[in-house]
């Protein structure tokens, strides 16, 4: 008696009252299963054993003697009953009715299985394209030679050889669908898949069609025009209706989807529709201020820069960026790293000038720059005394 004592009350797990009617039963324990069936939940123990306490309690309010016994009883009234999980057989619940719409009609009741033989539409079809950054900014159009099928002109289609016709497919009689079905927890379950013998269609072909060896369909070679939009980017494809595999049974075709792949760029790097890179200013550019030419993805453009400006400085050149997809008058911006280029190679003016300026900047005092040289030409006039001596021995 302790352990019906620990159970929950059954309309308490459902979270419905006790004058609940059968679809407000019904209600409820679709929306537990659908929540904690293991299938939706694998590997989760706690999901599991929710399922089949909703289960349980299903099992009894759904069945009215069942119902009028736990009404009077509660849980002593299933005490040391046999079968199910738990001591409570599932065996007479319709399943199909209630996991119809979460899982297809993959247990027993079939009122809501469809037949798969009608008009389906094609598989799609997935390629890629390459195109240069530039491109990718301002659109353009590709060229795409591809493999696609078309309806054999022998057959119609049918698969058949002329003055023949498909027959009804033996294994599933028509129907596109197989059933197996086999024990489990819930007693009998049905498991529908697709016919392997006419893969869904409901028909096979005795006689083979000569030129498209019963396929109904021949490939051919067909040019592609791709209309690449502007302000794409990488990863994202661009969708040509119609384009794909034919359909089944009549059904229209699937689409081509064409992957974008878009080719690195030396000097722009993009983050969503904003363009960033560097330019390089020369010191004095830099000290004075002046004008530099920045490149952008419409070409050059002049920004002049001011006194004073320092390296790392960032610049926004509104409007400048990519477009985007849906109005290509709108874009993203461009932003400038402005670094100060220090000059590697100098000859000797141009060392004793900038020598000049450094102790001008110091105000006359003795600089970092005169030290080193005074320090290097102490260094020479050693090792010229030391030469000498060697030659003189």
């Amino acid at each position: 008696m302790q352990i019906m004592a620990d159970k929950r009350d059954y309309y308490e797990v459902l979270g419905v009252s006790k004058t609940a009617s059968d679809d407000e039963l019904k209600k409820a324990y679709r929306v537990l299963a659908k929540k904690y069936h293991p299938d939706m939940n694998p590997g989760d123990a706690e999901a599991e054993r929710k399922f089949k306490e909703a289960s349980e309690a299903y099992s009894v309010l759904s069945d009215p003697d069942k119902r009028r016994q736990y009404d009077q009883f509660g849980h002593a009234a299933f005490e040391g009953g046999a079968g199910g999980a738990g001591g409570f057989d599932f065996s007479g619940m319709d399943m199909g009715d209630i996991f119809g719409d979460i899982f297809g009609d993959i247990f027993g009741g079939g009122s809501r299985r469809q037949s798969r033989n009608g008009p389906s539409q094609g598989a799609n079809i997935r390629t890629s394209v390459r195109i240069t950054f530039q491109e990718s900014v301002s659109g353009c159009e590709k060229e795409m030679e591809l493999n696609l099928k078309d309806e054999c002109e022998t057959c119609h289609g049918t698969g058949a050889k002329p003055g023949t016709s498909p027959e009804t497919c033996k294994k599933c009689g028509g129907k596109g669908q197989v059933v197996f079905t086999q024990q489990s927890l819930f007693g009998v379950v049905r498991n529908v898949q697709t016919c392997p013998d006419c893969h869904g269609t409901g028909k096979t072909v005795k006689e083979k069609c000569p030129k498209c060896y019963g396929n109904g369909y021949i490939s051919k070679k067909k040019k592609i025009t791709v209309t690449i939009p502007a302000g794409i980017d990488d990863g994202q494809s661009v969708r040509i209706r119609g384009k794909g595999e034919p359909g089944i049974n009549g059904g229209p075709r699937g689409d081509l989807l064409v992957e974008v792949l878009v080719s690195r760029h030396p000097i722009f790097e993009r983050q969503d529709y904003d363009v960033f890179s560097t330019v390089q200013m020369s010191y004095a550019t830099a000290a004075l201020g002046g004008d530099i030419r920045i490149a952008t993805v419409d070409g050059d453009v002049l920004y002049t820069v001011k006194p004073g400006t320092q390296t790392d400085t960032k610049v926004r050149l509104r409007g400048k960026g990519i477009p985007t997809i849906r109005n290509k008058q709108v874009r993203g911006d461009h932003y400038v790293n402005l670094v100060v280029q220090v000059p590697t190679s100098l000859n000797e003016e141009q060392k004793e000038l900038l020598r000049q300026f450094d102790q001008a900047m110091n105000g006359g005092k003795s600089t970092q720059a005169e030290d080193n040289k005074e320090e290097q030409e102490k260094g020479n006039s050693f090792f010229d005394k030391l030469n000498k001596k060697k030659k003189k021995k």
